[in-house]
Parts: structure tokens; C-alpha cells; sequence
């Protein structure tokens, strides 16, 4: 196939559809310690935010995307975890001047609806502070979103069926083919920002490189997704501003608000097993099994059989590496450098937070490239190993703690002990998802507190007294000691 070579990726459609070509032109600014220009690879949400981030600083950014247009042809549905966007992205959000374009489609939920197996229900705040929410966003209604707003900045352009097949990172150049016309090109870029997902193809390139550290981890669970439609009059069948969640001790399904009255669900379930996914092979077999664990589910969800029979079935990974750059010309960001598993409700926010500090390090450095990728990578790294391990921990906690007593009643009095010192106690929870304290340190102080509470909750009797003035004595007693 023949291999056209371009210095400004915009005139690739051009090429194809046999324009003439303009000279490549400089921006009328450049930028000191490099090139003005970047290549994005992929067009998600952390690529899209990325793109905006870089524009507002003078940058020409090119993404190229191995999909179709998610705006302009459907995407193969039944995929998607609707996402939860917490303080963190829209600290990052907001720093990038769109947040509030954003908040029409994000739906506030202040807390867990637990479903339980009696049919009973038992609503547990997120946060310690009655204001305080985390949104839900739909994937790809966000994802588009962000492309319209990145795409109104007047130095971005998308690319989209282009894959790419190749990787220089010496000289940051991009080889893709084009799905639409069956041609590759080859695009020289200033910089590469790989943020094309837990499959990066920029990452694979890098693997290949000497001292490169990469591992995959998958759970032994899957998830679907599912589908609880509005109600007759476009509203909601359940309560809109929660997160639902069915806790089943070794497997769970969860339901998140969409701004249509629906609902996108989630089943977490064992690959193998009984039960598993392995074992629900019919649709006899399937509703004999909603209707014993999630009966007042089933009435809402319609199209159950078609979801789960018609959904794919998909894995969950965490993925880490070392080192996420090349020189001064290559970084990974996002899913790319650090995927990790969805309950903690942190891989989108985790992704933007990573835009947010590369773009505040590239002004801190004067957009010197060589400076600011080693501060990165620094900063960075060992945050989001942290959220990836408390990610796995709190599957545990969603699947089956949330509906223990014990776990609901240390966190009342973690609440309480909140209450009482403001400034020298706060929930990991809260810590994660309600501030910027980062993940490294919410880690490590939940690891403190682990221990702290473990000793408290040993108080005799702490059903009946933990809400009494011989109880808080004893808070403030091991206060001392914190």
C-alpha cells in the first residue's frame, strides 16, 4: 500500500480525497523547549480532555482515533460501565474551562441504595458532608461531549478509522492505515501522548524497549451490562439520585441513573463456578436465577433475556507499567499507563486527574517537554498504583460488605469520629472520591486507620453503646493515640 508522509496531520483527509495539499504552517508562537504540535492516540475521555488542556496552552493537537465517530455511527453497544465522576474530575474539568458545559449531563448520586434479599432497602451516605455526591455520567454520551468541546478549540483536529501500526518514539512518528481508504500514513509529530486504553498500541512500542516493566492482571469475574428502561411517563422506576447495588457475597449488580430515566446496570459475576456465567447457558436458566437473587430487579428489566444473551460478556484488568515515557517525546496517560478495575469509581477521574497535573507541570516548566515528563511519571506513578489496589480491595466491599452489620455500623462511627475531629479524620472514602489528597496518602492513612478501627471496634457491647458519651470518651481516648 502506498505510504504518504505528512508534517501536519490535518491534511490527511485531504490527501485521500485528492485536494491539493497546503504547506505545513508554524503557530504563530511557538512554544519554548518544543514543538507546538502533538499527536494524541485515542479519542476517549482522557485523550479528549487532554486535547483541551493542550490547546488552551497553544499547542496544535492531532488525535487520531482506531474507531469510527462515535457521534456519527453506532458503536457496537452493551460494553459500557456508566461512569461515576467524583471531585477529582471535575477539579480537572474545571481547570480545563468546561465543567459547567458538563453538568447538564451528569446525574448527582449521594449514596448507595442497597437492595437487599428481603426485598428491603437501606440507603447509605457517601459522603460525611449532606451535600456531597458523586455523578453519573454515560461513557459515550461524556466521551461525545468532550469531542464537541475539544473540536471548538480552533488547533484540534480528530482523525478518526485510523489505527496505527507503528510507533518512532525516537522521533515521536506515528505509522497508521486508514480503515476508510486502505492507505497508511505516516504522521511526524513534536510529541506523542499515548492515551489509547489498556490495549495502547504507543505502549506496545514502548515494551519492546530495554528495562520496560509490564503486567496484566484480570480478575476471575466478568461483567455484562443491562438495562432497566424509564417508566411510562419518562421517569425513573427506582430512586434517581443513587447508586443501586444488589450485594450477593461473591458477586453483585449494580444500576446507575442515565438523564433519560434509564438505567444502565452491571452484573459482576465469576467467569466459572456456581454460580457463574458458565452455568447460566438458558433462558430458563437466567430467570430462575434473577428471580431468587434480585427478585424485585426482574419486574423493571424488561429485556433481561435479549440484554444478556445479546451484551457480551467482559473482562476485568488492572494493568501497570514502568516507565510511562520516552525521552522528551512520549508519554502514556490514562487507561494506557495504569487500567484498573471500576469499584472505586476511579479510572476516569484518575485518567483526568492525569491530564490536569501534566498540563499544570508543562506550565510550571515552561512547556520544557524534558523537564516536565520525569516530574510526571514521579508524581504519578505510584498515585495510581495506589488506586489500583484499593480498587480490587473495595470489590470485596461493594459485593458483600455493604450489607454486613458490622461494616455498616464502623461506618457510622467512622462518621461520628469525623464529626468530632474534622481536621484529623477522614474516611478513606471520603479521602478518594471528596478531595485531592492523593491516592498515595489516602492509601497509606486508610492502612492506619484499618488498624485503628479494628482496635475500636473490639469496644464491648458496641451495638448498644457506640452512640453514647461513654463511647465518645473513648474515641477521643484513642484520639490521642492517632
Amino acid at each position: 500500500m502506498p505510504t504518504t508522509t505528512v508534517s501536519n496531520p490535518d491534511t490527511i483527509e485531504q490527501q485521500q480525497q485528492g485536494e491539493a495539499v497546503p504547506q505545513p504552517q508554524t503557530a504563530a508562537a511557538p512554544l519554548p523547549g518544543g514543538s507546538p504540535h502533538v499527536a494524541i492516540a485515542g479519542a476517549g475521555l482522557v485523550g479528549s480532555l487532554l486535547s483541551i488542556l493542550l490547546a488552551k496552552r497553544g499547542y496544535k493537537v492531532d488525535v487520531f482515533e482506531r474507531r469510527p465517530d462515535m457521534r456519527r455511527e453506532t458503536i457496537s453497544a452493551g460494553r459500557s460501565i456508566n461512569l461515576a465522576l467524583s471531585d477529582r474530575g471535575w477539579k480537572a474539568l474545571e481547570a480545563a474551562g468546561i465543567a459547567d458545559a458538563l453538568r447538564p449531563v451528569a446525574i448527582p448520586m449521594k449514596g448507595r441504595m442497597v437492595h437487599n434479599l428481603n426485598g428491603t432497602l437501606d440507603f447509605q451516605p457517601y459522603g460525611t458532608e449532606s451535600h456531597q455526591a458523586i455523578y453519573s455520567v454515560s461513557r459515550g454520551g461524556l466521551n461525545m461531549e468532550l469531542m464537541n468541546l475539544a473540536e471548538s478549540q480552533p488547533n484540534v483536529a480528530y482523525h478518526f478509522n485510523q489505527r496505527c501500526t507503528d510507533v518512532d518514539l525516537d522521533s515521536a512518528t506515528l505509522e497508521f492505515y486508514s480503515e476508510d481508504t486502505g492507505e497508511e500514513h505516516t504522521v511526524q509529530a513534536g510529541h506523542i501522548i499515548g492515551a489509547d486504553g489498556a490495549f495502547s498500541a504507543v505502549r506496545w512500542k514502548m515494551l519492546k524497549t530495554d528495562r520496560f516493566d509490564y503486567s496484566q492482571d484480570y480478575l476471575n469475574y466478568g461483567y455484562k451490562e443491562l438495562h432497566i428502561p424509564p417508566d411510562e411517563t419518562g421517569g425513573w422506576r427506582m430512586e434517581k439520585n443513587a447508586l443501586h447495588i444488589w450485594p450477593r457475597g461473591n458477586y453483585m449488580l449494580i444500576a446507575l441513573p442515565n438523564i433519560d430515566g434509564s438505567f444502565t446496570c452491571t452484573l459482576f459475576f465469576p467467569f466459572e463456578g456456581i454460580p457463574s456465567f458458565d452455568t447460566l447457558r438458558t433462558a430458563d436458566d437466567v430467570i430462575e436465577f434473577f428471580n431468587a437473587v434480585f427478585p424485585d430487579a426482574v419486574p423493571l428489566m424488561p429485556t433481561l433475556i435479549e440484554d444478556f444473551f445479546g451484551n457480551p460478556t467482559s473482562s476485568l484488568v488492572t494493568v501497570r507499567c514502568y516507565p510511562w515515557i520516552h525521552g522528551d517525546k512520549v508519554a502514556l496517560i490514562g487507561d494506557a499507563a495504569h487500567a484498573i478495575v471500576p469499584f472505586f469509581g476511579q479510572g476516569m477521574n484518575a485518567g483526568f486527574e492525569d491530564a490536569r497535573i501534566f498540563a499544570e507541570l508543562l506550565a510550571d516548566n515552561n512547556d520544557d517537554w524534558a523537564q516536565t515528563l520525569p516530574v510526571y511519571q514521579q508524581q504519578r506513578k505510584p498515585n495510581t498504583d495506589a488506586i489500583a489496589e484499593l480498587a480490587v480491595n473495595n470489590f470485596i466491599e461493594m459485593r458483600d460488605l455493604v450489607a454486613d452489620p458490622h461494616f455498616i455500623l464502623r461506618k457510622k462511627i467512622e462518621k461520628k469520629i469525623h464529626s468530632l475531629y474534622p481536621e484529623r479524620y477522614l474516611p478513606l472514602y471520603s479521602m478518594v472520591t471528596f478531595s485531592d489528597k492523593s491516592y498515595f496518602e489516602a492509601w497509606s492513612e486508610g492502612k492506619k486507620q484499618d488498624i485503628f478501627m479494628a482496635e475500636l471496634m473490639d469496644y464491648p457491647h458496641l451495638e448498644e453503646v457506640w452512640n453514647t458519651p461513654e463511647f465518645e470518651e473513648r474515641i477521643h481516648e484513642f484520639m490521642k493515640r492517632y
